[in-house]
């Protein structure tokens, strides 16, 4: 009942209305030629209906008329789009027969209640009425008085009640197919993945950056050294404007910007990573074997920041220890291993952090593996990722 009364002050009343009279258009050109065959339309939408446009033309129209509140958005439950297998055809055809036949009551309700209110109001004022009524029966003034509004009132009734039930048909036969729901289901699944590699970027490129600032800023405090002071304060600018670099790429990826974004580091900037923990105060012993240059872009892009991570990992949890890394490049897989002393507290560097479980993350989405834990004394990292599956 409360929908009733609020439903006057609703513009989507309206449109549902509006679009329950459509079809009695295409009725009243016929009743026109041939009044003695009404259900003939209901045979000539047979092959229109069956066309692959009409399910677009009837979506996009249902969207706006009987959903406009969410016709811009997924929710409305309504497809707008071509017909591509046939089983889209057929319910698309009898959403076109539901459609003619809803429309009857709809129209005869939209005609003849409002014509029996001003029938009504004609025997109440005592004003002369047709010689052919439509008010079965003569009531007093009084009565007549008080039983104007009620064809208004069910008028409202009607146009609710079918509005409700077109939308709920519409969504049913004009709603999005298996193959459709499918599709959304893929690209919201290739969004969702961007999004965590994109979370990925941002922890291992300003998370390293902030890591290697933070360690070369307290070394070169502890030092007192003005020369290592220097060589410091130039590591962390050079950091600093590397993980700007980074931060711009994704914020150019985020804003769905036209132009292109920067090249995402490779293996074959490995250098830079070692560097930039040598001016941390580290001793890195790095061991480089095969062609970088010549990696798959999946797999040098992936271990760089697997290189990237665990190194940040050294400097977080160990500060300026000796590190050991070793870059192998085979016919068959690309070897990553980044050795370290274990910290005082062993749990700090345990495999329940993001940057660890990152680490396997990307190995795995290469058909490889990532291993972290305590190796001969040491903290190892270790990464195979083949290069055979990569295309």
């Amino acid at each position: 009942m409360y929908r009733v009364l609020r439903a006057p002050f609703q513009p989507v009343t309206y449109s549902r209305w509006l679009h329950l009279c459509v079809p009695i258009l295409m009725l009243a050109v016929w009743l026109f030629i041939e009044p003695d065959a009404p259900w003939f339309p209901l045979l000539i939408v047979i092959p229109l209906g069956l066309m692959p446009w009409m399910r677009l033309a009837e979506g996009l129209q249902a969207r706006f008329l009987l959903t406009p509140h969410d016709q811009d958005s997924s929710d409305s439950g309504i497809s707008a789009a071509r017909s591509v297998r046939w089983g889209d055809r057929w319910r698309t055809l009898l959403w076109v027969e539901i459609r003619l036949v809803v429309s009857f009551p709809a129209i005869f309700a939209t005609v003849w209640l409002p014509l029996i209110t001003i029938e009504l109001i004609c025997i109440a004022l005592g004003q002369p009425i047709n010689p052919d009524p439509i008010v079965p029966f003569t009531p007093s003034r009084w009565a007549a008085g008080l039983l104007a509004p009620l064809p208004l009132v069910l008028l409202g009734v009607i146009v609710v009640v079918l509005g409700e039930l077109i939308t709920a048909i519409a969504r049913r036969l004009l709603g999005p197919s298996a193959a459709e729901r499918m599709s959304a289901l893929e690209a919201r699944t290739e969004q969702l993945l961007e999004r965590t590699r994109i979370a990925r970027e941002l922890h291992d490129s300003i998370g390293h950056a902030l890591t290697v600032a933070v360690v070369q800023a307290g070394a070169a405090r502890a030092a007192g050294d003005p020369d290592f002071t220097d060589r410091a304060l130039s590591a962390i600018e050079e950091t600093g404007r590397s993980a700007l670099e980074d931060l711009e790429r994704v914020l150019l990826v985020l804003r769905e910007s036209s132009q292109a974004p920067s090249q995402r580091p490779t293996l074959a900037e490995a250098d830079r990573l070692l560097e930039s923990a040598r001016a941390s105060g580290s001793v890195v012993d790095a061991e480089l074997r095969g062609s970088l240059e010549k990696l798959p872009g999946p797999v040098t892009r992936e271990g760089y920041r697997i290189l990237q991570e665990a190194l940040t990992n050294v400097l977080r949890h160990c500060g300026p220890v000796p590190v050991r890394v070793r870059v192998e490049v085979t016919s068959e897989r690309l070897i990553l291993e980044v050795i370290n002393p274990l910290p005082e507290r062993p749990t700090l560097m345990s495999g329940t952090g993001s940057g660890l479980r990152g680490m396997r993350e990307r190995a795995a989405l290469l058909g490889g593996e990532a291993d972290t834990g305590p190796f001969a004394g040491s903290w190892r990292v270790r990464a195979r990722l083949p290069l055979e599956r990569i295309g």
